[in-house]
C-alpha cells in the first residue's frame, strides 16, 4: 500500500479568479495533488510584486471551482501567497503555480507581472514555484497546449529536487497544442517596451494619459525565450531574486567612493 503524503499546491494569478487560465490551471493541478487556489478578485495584471500595505485586505471563500478550497482576495497577486501560506494553510505548500497568464511574460515582462512576481514571491519562500503565461491575450484563448507543458513541468518538478533560490518563468506559444514542439530552458532575451502616453480628455474636458507602446528587441539569439516561442517551442527561464550584479562589484570598489 502507497502511504506517500498527496502533494499540496497553491494556485493563484495576476488576471483574476475568473480567469479562463487559472481555471485551465486547476484543472491541470487537481490531477497531481491538493490543489487550494487564492487569486486576486479583479485583474492585477502589471502590478509586478506589489504588496498591499495602506488598505485593507480581504479575504472570502469562493466555490466555483467544484471539489477545490479556493479563496478570492481583494490584494496583489503577491497578497494571495503571503496570505495562502501565513492564514490560510499555516504551512508552506510543496508547490506554488501561478497562471496561466492570458499573454506572454518574455524578457523584461518579468518585472512587471503579477504572475511572475507571485511565483518570485514562493521562491523566496524557499517554494518550488513555477509561473505559466500563454501567448494569447484573448479571455476565451485556447489553453490545451499550455495544459499540456504545464501537466509535464508539473509533474516533473513534484519528482526532482529543486534548485535553491529560483522559480520557473514558462510560456507557451499560441498555436494548437500538437504542433507545440516541445520545451527549451532560455535566457531571457534582452528587450523593452519602448514606451508612449497618449494625451486624451474625458467628458469634463480634463487631460489624462494612456500608456502605450511598441515591445522592441535586438537580440538575434537562439537561445532566448522570444526565439523559442517564434520557432514553435515552450520556453523556461529559471528567475532569480537576487538582482545583485555580481560582475560589477569589482569594478565598482575601484571608485573608493
Amino acid at each position: 500500500m502507497d502511504n506517500k503524503k498527496e502533494p499540496l499546491i497553491l494556485i493563484t494569478n495576476d488576471d483574476g479568479v475568473f480567469a479562463k487560465g487559472i481555471r485551465s490551471l486547476i484543472d491541470v493541478a487537481r490531477k497531481l495533488g491538493k490543489v487550494v487556489v487564492i487569486a486576486p478578485d479583479k485583474p492585477q495584471s502589471g502590478m509586478g510584486h506589489a504588496i498591499t500595505i495602506n488598505n485593507l485586505l480581504r479575504l472570502y471563500p469562493y466555490h466555483q471551482f467544484e471539489g477545490i478550497e479556493a479563496y478570492t482576495c481583494s490584494g496583489t497577486p503577491v497578497d494571495c501567497v503571503k496570505l495562502g501560506i501565513y492564514d490560510v494553510l499555516h504551512q508552506k505548500p510543496d508547490l506554488l503555480l501561478s497562471g496561466i497568464n492570458h499573454g506572454e511574460n518574455t524578457s523584461t515582462n518579468v518585472l512587471y507581472s503579477g504572475t511572475m512576481s507571485a511565483a518570485v514571491e514562493g521562491a523566496i519562500e524557499g517554494i518550488p514555484s513555477i509561473g505559466f503565461s500563454l501567448a494569447d491575450f484573448d479571455p476565451d484563448a485556447d489553453f490545451a497546449g499550455a495544459q499540456m507543458i504545464a501537466e509535464r513541468l508539473i509533474k516533473t518538478a513534484l519528482e526532482k529536487d529543486w534548485p535553491k533560490n529560483i522559480c520557473l518563468n514558462v510560456n507557451v506559444p499560441k498555436m494548437p497544442r500538437e504542433f507545440i514542439k516541445g520545451i527549451k530552458v532560455c535566457r531571457a532575451a534582452r528587450a523593452f517596451w519602448e514606451d508612449r502616453f497618449e494625451k486624451r480628455k474625458d467628458q469634463f474636458d480634463r487631460p489624462y494619459y494612456w500608456l502605450t507602446g511598441e515591445f522592441v528587441y535586438q537580440d538575434l539569439g537562439e537561445d532566448t525565450d522570444l526565439h523559442a516561442l517564434k520557432s514553435g517551442y515552450a520556453s523556461i527561464v529559471p528567475v532569480q531574486y537576487d538582482m545583485t550584479a555580481y560582475n560589477s562589484i569589482s569594478e565598482l570598489n575601484t571608485w573608493k567612493v
